[in-house]
């Protein structure tokens, strides 16, 4: 994933722009970059942050971010933000995007005698290429334009112009942006998080394929949102932080409210119940209220700074920072039958540690609930998991198992799978129960999760559960 700040004022910028990045820590450990803009000069700088968080990289260089207005990045992907200079002016940009067409638009863009120069990583900089589109349109909300016809995936964006900061939203909506505001300075974020300690209020949700421009005094719609829009459904489940609103909705209380509706109709008997740090905790305070089962902390996160576990892409690093980043309390598990609530179970790989431990450490019963249905289909629109392919999934490798590969590629077969209640469905679930070694396993019904969110259906992307949106890949491309 990714996530960005921006920020005009009629002060210096760069305080507000260094904590306002750091509030996206949460959504990204490989890079992060600042850019700002001064009287004609753009200053950028740009660190890999893999082995130490954003700050200590970024805290002693501040000096040379001069400048009124200025955006930064933290992210799992590409090098950025990106300097351009061309007909529409010099900006900087970056970008939170998926682009499944990526070589196929480089492709086209060589053949019109355009070049592509960051190859720092031995690939393709999809930032550089969103620009490249860009630069195409006669002015910049034209450019963007054709990103938004171009690009199979999304696309959320963030222009640091000569004049103004542009922010751009996914054409659907698919990653969010919000606005925010205070005495002498507009701000935009892709987490709300980021504004309460730094003063400002929310004042506008940009709606999906809107594009606005901020100033220090002034925010001007320079697109108008789509009718439609495909929310990405995981930003409450996982990866949004607990604190921040998306389409007004508060991440936190749609993880209690998934809690207190399977805590309501769950009449297993336990003595605790305990969220997985940091995403399972909100579900786990629902539950606890919805089945009136007190609440313990039976694990603790030693450090933030440990990454998500799913992230890295080595499996020996993913099952070291599993094991690692959680620490079991002995006391609290000894000779109780255990509930805990997690986001989801994507590989199985910090589930497997996790169990074991937890018997290790005394625990007589282990219950697991996970606050999403389960994961079948690799996303599309968005870099929240380093999957290569949807066989990286543990539901998917369990098809396989059962039926052979052709049918773990079959769709009519996975939808029976995806079908809460289904035999596929049940047999999927008791299997991955076993593996585990859990006394019971349940997953939160999509039904559940879209009425906590309380969104319409078609409001809310829900592919990794059960492989469809209210739109094809081609339609949200139109």
């Amino acid at each position: 994933m990714a996530g960005f700040f921006g920020v005009a004022s009629k002060s210096p910028c760069v305080l507000d722009l260094f904590y306002g990045t750091d509030y996206h820590s949460h959504l990204g450990t490989r890079k992060a970059g600042l850019a700002t803009y001064d009287e004609g000069q753009f200053n950028r700088s740009i660190h890999t942050i893999s082995a130490s968080p954003f700050r200590t990289k970024f805290e002693d260089e501040l000096s040379k971010f001069t400048g009124n207005s200025g955006i930064g990045i933290i992210s799992d992907t590409d090098a950025q933000p990106l300097l351009f200079n061309s007909h529409l002016g010099r900006f900087a940009i970056s970008t939170v995007a998926k682009i499944n067409n990526l070589e196929e638009l480089a492709s086209g863009l060589l053949e019109e005698n355009m070049h592509l120069s960051e190859f720092s990583s031995g690939r393709i900089n999809p930032t550089e290429l969103v620009a490249l589109l860009i630069i195409k349109g006669k002015s910049f909300v034209d450019g963007i334009e054709n990103v938004y016809k171009k690009i199979k995936g999304s696309c959320s964006l963030l222009l640091l112009t000569e004049d103004g900061i542009i922010a751009a939203r996914d054409s659907w909506g698919r990653t969010p942006i919000v606005v925010g505001v205070k005495d002498g300075a507009y701000a935009v974020a892709s987490e709300s998080t980021a504004f309460a300690n730094l003063d400002y209020k929310v004042c506008h949700f940009i709606g999906p394929g809107e594009v606005i421009k901020i100033k220090s005094d002034s925010m001007e719609q320079l697109r108008a949102p789509s009718k439609k829009k495909q929310i990405c459904s995981f930003l409450w489940v996982y990866y949004g932080f607990p604190t921040s609103d998306y389409e007004g909705i508060n991440a936190e209380e749609v993880r209690n409210a998934t809690g207190i509706a399977m805590g309501k109709e769950d009449n297993t008997e336990v003595d605790c119940v305990c969220g997985i740090p940091d995403s399972g905790i909100g579900m786990a305070a629902g539950y606890a209220q919805g089945a009136n089962v007190p609440y313990k902390r039976a694990i603790a996160k030693y450090t933030p700074t440990w990454p998500r576990s799913f992230t890295p892409a080595r499996q020996e690093t993913r099952d070291l920072v599993a094991k690692m980043k959680l620490i079991h309390n002995t006391a609290i598990l000894k000779d109780r039958r255990v509930l805990f609530c997690d986001d989801s179970i994507v590989r199985g790989t910090q589930l497997k540690d996790n169990t074991l431990c937890l018997y290790e450490a005394g625990a007589k019963e282990v219950h697991m609930r996970i606050a999403s249905p389960p994961l079948l289909y690799g996303c599309q629109f968005l870099n929240f998991t380093a999957s290569k392919s949807d066989m990286d999934l543990l539901t998917r490798r369990l098809i396989a198992e059962f039926e052979g590969m052709d049918a773990a590629n079959d769709p009519e077969r996975i939808k029976a799978y995806a079908t809460t209640g289904s035999p596929e469905y049940e047999k999927m679930v008791e299997a991955i129960r076993e593996r585990f070694h859990l006394k019971s396993l349940k997953y939160t019904k999509i039904e559940d999760l879209v009425e906590a969110i309380g969104l319409p259906k078609c409001d809310v992307c829900t592919h990794c559960f059960d492989g469809s949106s209210a739109y094809t890949l081609e339609e949200v491309n139109l």
